[in-house]
């Protein structure tokens, strides 16, 4: 419990210090005021928490301060908290532990080049592997220079089962193969890392619908999960980014990624109060381990600097 919360806490801590810079440590121990109202509101936006979300959590703390001139910063945290947690109820995925029949969950992992998707498939199918699952990998990003070399590095360091070919090679050939295998070894999960970007975004969605086309003459449920991994560093830039990929492929969860290194740690509650997405995932840094369940009581409470 303890540990987890902790990587939230480490993981949202440029987010947490820029709140802090903004405010004068607000929720450090000052007393709440009008001035220091109006610096957590700029705090807030620049965190990308967005309009209403911020109007909530004013709202609240507003009430609050009315009721009782002597607030105190700490309380008004834990007041923003509770807020989140109501906002981002149900928000965390919960990932089925198998699929009917004996075949393979498959997990597909999308989005642009940058995002952290290949990283986030080596670190995903560690994580199912410590949780006492099978998963095999399939090297999908066949565009991309590097994409498989890089995933084969990642899955030799964490000793992974993976299925790849060369750059250029037909990634729904790839996918196909992947699902074959995964079914013969009696694999409960096959996670594959898909394109993240084409000449055109119209080619880009035609190569996700080919693979996911080419997994549905295996199993008519293929892919059983379609997850969009998105840089949490992007900000509310990275919700324009979920819309397309939701229209197009129908997305079933998130993962967000880079957290550690932004201060907008906001961004991921537009991105569930617009489309209502489940968030699976989310990376606080670099090492497998780092790649942690999305917990909205841990988050909450990370992002206002409060204890768990």
């Amino acid at each position: 419990m303890f540990g987890l919360f902790n990587k939230f806490k480490a993981g949202f801590a440029k987010t947490v210090s820029a709140i802090a810079a903004k405010t004068a440590g607000l929720f450090g121990g000052r007393r709440i005021d009008p001035s220091s109202l109006g610096e957590l509101e700029e705090a807030l936006y620049t965190a990308d928490f967005g309009v209403e979300t911020t109007a909530e959590i004013l709202a609240e703390i507003k009430q609050a301060y009315a009721r009782d001139p002597s607030l105190q910063g700490h309380q008004a945290a834990e007041l923003g908290a509770a807020v989140l947690q109501r906002v981002l109820a149900g928000a965390a995925g919960v990932l089925p532990p198998s699929v009917p029949g004996g075949n393979p969950a498959v997990i597909a992992l999308i989005g642009v080049n940058g995002s952290g998707k290949t990283t986030t498939s080596a670190k995903l199918a560690w994580r199912l592997k410590q949780d006492g699952g099978t998963p095999l990998l399939a090297a999908c990003d066949t565009f991309r220079a590097a994409a498989v070399e890089q995933l084969q590095t990642w899955a030799t360091r964490l000793d992974l089962e993976i299925v790849a070919s060369h750059t250029g090679a037909d990634s729904a050939a790839v996918a196909f193969d992947a699902w074959q295998a995964a079914k013969a070894r009696g694999r409960d999960y096959l996670i594959v890392d898909t394109a993240g970007r084409l000449h055109t975004k119209t080619n880009l969605m035609e190569e996700l619908a080919k693979i996911r086309r080419v997994l549905q003459k295996h199993d008519p449920a293929a892919p059983q999960h379609r997850w969009l991994v998105v840089d949490g560093s992007l900000g509310s830039n990275s919700l324009a980014q979920a819309k397309v990929f939701h229209q197009s492929f129908g997305l079933t969860g998130l993962v967000v990624t880079k957290l550690d290194g932004t201060s907008r740690g906001g961004a991921l509650v537009g991105i569930y109060r617009q489309l209502r997405i489940p968030i699976y995932f989310v990376g606080l840094g670099e090492q497998a381990e780092d790649l942690q369940p999305f917990s909205v009581e841990h988050y909450a409470k990370a992002v206002f600097g409060l204890s768990a």
